[in-house]
């Protein structure tokens, strides 16, 4: 039955497609489109480009890691360019990419070797850095919460920049404030976030963050049935709107952005493979506003975020992305 309806949908796409001057297709991971994080922030990127240049845009959602090959090949047979979002996909990107030379392909969060492929990777972790750092400081119990979808390493990458703000604070502030962390296993199930969070609660967490997804809408949720004293951390896109008053910030990267400048070097004949990496120095990464919660934050700490953002883009401060670097990280000397 699914092999009909690709076929089917193939068939389709092309009739859509005859005669247009540049078709993108964007071809979702399992979350999909509606997790008001990762996915929807992709299509926002090529929804601003079919505004700024008149394109058309088509999407694909995957509900399977085995959709991707299909999914995947469908959208190149009839596509100028394929958008593929979600590191998951890296393997079936790097077979499908080079049956299909004369079709661009943008990826998000991997990198595939490939002259027609631009992969664009973002330092989650300065971002992260940034959120934790503010969570302890705004911690009244000394206990925050981690909840990530699944340990693939741009989640990860969130976690040891959140885990290292947290341990900034504690030595620059003579402080304890302590970390939970677990993994629900899909970034599309809001429920099994719901439930990790609300554990995380009863064992005294009055803030989380949450880098999964749709599932991390789970968290969003049950910091507002929670009620005041408790925060969620928001991720990818600014989340701060869903819950107005109940998530403390977001940690966000902006993948509309990346997929926006994708499409764009096709369009002005600009394109070039290989891999980009968006970091807090060029606003590729870093954290929401707060418009709802901005004014619970002493200006004290806001100031010090501040510094912090400054020594991070400046380099020096160097993050850590990964376990073993988490292990070796030092607190550097900072002046407040």
């Amino acid at each position: 039955m699914k092999k009909f309806g690709i076929a089917f949908l193939v068939s389709i796409l092309v009739l859509a497609t005859v005669g247009l001057p540049l078709t993108v297709f964007f071809v979702t991971d399992t979350g999909g489109l509606g997790d008001k994080s990762f996915n929807d922030s992709a299509w926002a990127g090529v929804q601003m480009a079919v505004q700024k240049y008149g394109i058309t845009a088509n999407v694909i959602q995957s509900y399977e890691q085995a959709d991707y090959v299909p999914n995947l090949t469908a959208a190149a047979q009839v596509a100028d360019i394929v958008v593929a979002v979600g590191f998951m996909m890296q393997d079936a990107v790097t077979k499908v990419a080079p049956q299909f030379p004369n079709v661009k392909f943008i990826t998000i969060d991997f990198s595939v070797d490939a002259p027609n492929v631009e992969s664009f990777l973002f330092s989650e972790n300065q971002g992260a850095y940034l959120a934790g750092y503010l969570a302890a400081a705004m911690s009244k119990t000394g206990k925050v919460g981690f909840v990530g979808g699944i340990p693939i390493p741009p989640v990860e990458r969130y976690q040891y920049g959140y885990d290292a703000g947290i341990q900034t604070y504690n030595v620059l502030n003579g402080a304890n404030v302590q970390i939970l962390s677990g993994y629900v296993g899909s970034f599309d199930d809001p429920a099994a976030g719901k439930a990790m969070t609300n554990s995380q609660f009863s064992e005294g967490a009055d803030i989380v963050f949450a880098a999964a997804g749709l599932s991390g809408l789970g968290t969003i949720e049950a910091a507002k049935d929670a009620g005041p004293g408790h925060f969620a951390i928001g991720v990818d896109q600014d989340q701060d709107y869903l819950a107005p008053g109940y998530v403390l910030t977001s940690a966000m990267k902006r993948v509309d952005v990346a997929v926006f400048d994708g499409i764009q070097s096709v369009v002005n004949g600009t394109f070039k493979a290989g891999t980009v990496t968006l970091t807090l120095k060029d606003n590729g990464v870093g954290i929401s506003p707060m418009t709802y919660t901005k004014q619970l934050v002493p200006a004290s700490v806001m100031h010090q975020i501040s510094v912090l953002k400054q020594d991070v883009a400046s380099g020096e401060i160097i993050v850590p992305a990964t376990d073993k670097e988490l292990q070796t990280f030092q607190v550097p000397a900072i002046q407040f």
